[in-house]
C-alpha cells in the first residue's frame, strides 16, 4: 500500500515572484526605517536599546502573515 501516492504538483502561480518582490521590498524599507530610528534612540539607555531591538527584530514578521496566505492560496484573510 502506498502511504504517500504521487501527486501532480499545482501549476505554479504569478502570486509567488510578486510576492517575494514585495517581501524583499517590504524588508528594506523596514530595515531603512529601523536604521534611521536606531540613529534616534543610540543615546539612551542600554535596556531600552535592547527592547527596541527586540520589538524591531520580531516586529518584522507579523505584517507578512497576509502576503504569505495571499502567495499560497489567493485570499488575504482566512475564511
Amino acid at each position: 500500500m502506498d502511504i504517500a501516492p504521487h501527486r501532480i504538483p499545482p501549476e505554479p502561480t504569478w502570486r509567488k515572484p510578486v510576492g517575494m518582490i514585495g517581501m524583499i521590498f517590504y524588508i528594506a524599507v523596514y530595515a531603512l526605517i529601523i536604521s534611521v530610528l536606531s540613529d534616534q534612540i543610540a543615546g539612551t539607555s542600554q535596556f531600552v536599546q535592547v527592547a527596541f531591538y527586540l520589538v524591531a527584530g520580531l516586529a518584522w514578521v507579523a505584517p507578512l502573515k497576509p502576503l504569505f496566505l495571499w502567495m499560497n492560496t489567493g485570499r488575504w484573510r482566512v475564511k
